[in-house]
C-alpha cells in the first residue's frame, strides 16, 4: 500500500492531501530513511513523523485497504 494513503487509513494524519505534503517536505521516514508518498509500506516496516517538534514512531502491523475508525488503532504500534 502507499504511504500516504496508509497514513489516512490508519488515521495517523487525517487527510491524504497533508500526508502527501508531509512526505514531500521530508518529515515522514520509513526504516530510517526519508520516503515519497508513492512509496510502498507492508506490515514490520518503522514509520517516523514529524509534527512539528513533536516526532512520533510506530511500527506497522498490518496493512488493510478500509479500516473502521475504531480499528484503525490495530493497525499500528508507538515505539
Amino acid at each position: 500500500m502507499r504511504l500516504d494513503k496508509f497514513l489516512k487509513v490508519s488515521r495517523l494524519i487525517k487527510r491524504r492531501t497533508v500526508a502527501n505534503e508531509a512526505c514531500d517536505a521530508g518529515r515522514v521516514l520509513v526504516n530510517d530513511r526519508p520516503a515519497k508518498a508513492s512509496a510502498q509500506v507492508k506490515a514490520g516496516d518503522v514509520l517516523e513523523i514529524q509534527f512539528g517538534s513533536k516526532s512520533v514512531r510506530v511500527e506497522v502491523l498490518n496493512v488493510q485497504e478500509t479500516v473502521k475508525k475504531e480499528e484503525a488503532q490495530e493497525l499500528y504500534r508507538y515505539l
